[in-house]
This record gives C-alpha cells, structure tokens and sequence, in this order.
C-alpha cells in the first residue's frame, strides 16, 4: 500500500491508522470464516446439532460421516419430519458443502412401540441408570425395528453394557444387538 501526502494533521494520521485496523480486521475476519474447516471439526458441529434438537429422542439413532465437507447421515428415527429436519440442520453448519441423507425412517408398529417403552422404562427406571436419566440427551439409544432391539450410544463401564442388555431381555426383548460403548471405547473410535 502507497500513501502519499503531506501529514499536516494528527487528525489525518488516526483517521489512517483506524481505517488501516479496520481493514485489518474486516481482512482477518474474513479469513477466519472463509478459512476451510476440518471434517472432524464438522461432524462434531452437527452432532451438537442433532443432539440439541428437542425431537430427537432415545428411540433415534443418527451416525454423521464427513469427508471432504460433504456429509453422510445414517441411522433409525421413528418420524420423518425428525429426519427431514436433521438434514436442515446440517445443510447449515458452516462448512458442510452437500448432504446425503441416508437415515431410515421406521415402519409404524404397534408392537414394536410398546416393547421400546418396556425396554426404555426397564432401563431408565433402574436404579444403576438413574444418573444416565437425568441427562438432557440420555445416551442409551433403543432402536426397535420388527422386534430386533439394537442398543446403542454411550455408557461408563462394560457393568452397564451389560446390564442395560440384560433389562431390555428382562422387558421382553428376544433379538438384541448391543453396540453401546464405554466413554473409553467412544475416544478410542473418535481418534481413529
């Protein structure tokens, strides 16, 4: 940058030096948001996201994969409007270059929704659980699809994984796939 002129005025110099920081600024500014994201950083933004939405409950399960920007999402919700919305969402985080919603949504079932109760209360209402109860975004997951009980999420200790097995068998589950992990085995995967 050339500036030229004669400096007569101290006025005329701040009036330089703050458009100059300003430009600075607007510069970084601009930087920093145009700055490409990385995909870990962008999976963890929509993760927040789906977890903050106040419709997606224990009976939902939703896996976001990035790569390169472009996000994939998978899993089991029990309502289309929660797996529609969970695409809006992500189409807005910052980053995010396209979306492939690949997220089932599950048959209504009478009985299907009776037995994710039983297991869901089964489990919950123990006392070992109470403290995963009390958690705004409980993280036991009970996907019930043709009776086929798949628990997932996240739990302390390999006691709870099974625990949490044995009361959804308690409630009346026959086919249970347990895919919880311990909080250690859920960092180990995120390092990968």
């Amino acid at each position: 940058m050339k500036v030229t002129g004669s400096i007569g005025s101290t006025r005329w110099l701040r009036n330089l030096a703050l458009t100059l920081m300003a430009a600075l600024f607007a510069t970084a500014v601009t930087f920093a948001q145009g700055a490409p994201r990385k995909d870990f950083q962008i999976a963890l933004d929509i993760l927040n996201s789906v977890g903050g939405y106040h419709d997606y409950s224990i009976f939902d399960d939703v896996t976001v994969t990035v790569k390169d920007g472009f996000a994939t999402l998978t899993g089991k919700v029990i309502r289309r409007d929660v797996k529609n919305e969970i695409e809006k969402r992500t189409k807005k985080i910052r980053g995010v270059v396209g979306v492939k919603n690949e997220i089932s949504v599950l048959p209504p079932s009478k009985f299907d929704e009776d037995l994710r109760i039983r297991v869901a209360n089964a489990i919950y209402n123990n006392q070992a659980f109470w403290g995963y109860s009390t958690m705004v975004n409980p993280p036991i997951h009970i996907i019930v699809d043709g009776s086929q009980v798949t628990l997932v999420g996240t739990v302390r200790s390999d006691t709870d994984k099974k625990l949490a097995q044995s009361l959804a068998m308690q409630a009346g589950a026959g086919n249970i796939t347990n895919r919880l992990m311990t909080e250690m085995e859920a960092r180990q995967s995120l390092e990968k």
